[in-house]
């Protein structure tokens, strides 16, 4: 007989956490079926705009430690 999700739930989260995250990405994927050509397409042009941005430098970069201290007080708020 197949396990219930409560089941399936408390056994995945008794694996390492690397397990979980695997686990985790195979199900979110599983959920999408269908590839948005379009949107590919337009994330794949703006990674390359960034990019570009980068290295001319044209943008400021920030450090990653600044970057998520500025993320967690606009969460905070």
């Amino acid at each position: 007989m197949p396990k219930d999700a409560a089941e399936l739930l408390r056994d995945a989260l008794a694996l390492s956490p690397e397990s979980r995250a695997a686990l985790a990405d195979s199900l979110l994927e599983s959920l999408d079926d269908a590839v948005d050509a379009d949107a590919e397409e337009a994330w794949s042009v703006e990674i390359q705009r960034r990019l570009t941005e980068i290295e001319s430098g044209s943008v400021d970069m920030i450090p990653w430690d600044e970057a998520e201290l500025r993320l967690v007080a606009k969460l905070q708020r």
